[in-house]
């Protein structure tokens, strides 16, 4: 269950960060960033990887560039079910869906170094 609370703040905070950095998305509140947290993570897990395999073929055929627009779509679609999370364009979905991606592997990657430093500093006080 931490787990998945530390997942759901860093993608909160991601999508916090792509409010503030891409024109188009707009979030009124911060308990709305926290419901369209959720929803993202949700519509992540189950939507994107239905949507991945339906548009396999035209993802291989463009070398892999729809792949960014699977993404787009499911954040769209994350924001169209949050009232007060709005997405502008297409472009705009499409550019926070990269800025989320990024924001969230950067803190995961900070979390997971935390946590290999905090491993090592405890099997060296042994």
């Amino acid at each position: 269950m931490p787990r998945f609370l530390l997942h759901w703040l860093v993608t909160a905070i991601a999508l916090g960060a792509a409010a503030y950095l891409v024109p188009g998305i707009h979030i009124t509140s911060g308990l709305v960033l926290i419901i369209a947290a959720l929803v993202l993570g949700f519509v992540n897990a189950i939507v994107r990887p239905v949507l991945v395999v339906l548009t396999l073929p035209l993802t291989v055929l463009t070398l892999g560039i729809f792949f960014f627009i699977v993404n787009g779509a499911a954040f769209g679609l994350a924001a169209a079910l949050v009232p007060g999370f709005t997405v502008a364009s297409l472009g705009s979905a499409i550019l926070g869906a990269v800025v989320v991606a990024l924001v969230s592997s950067v803190f995961s990657w900070l979390i997971r170094a935390a946590a290999i430093d905090a491993a090592v500093n405890h099997a060296s006080r042994r």
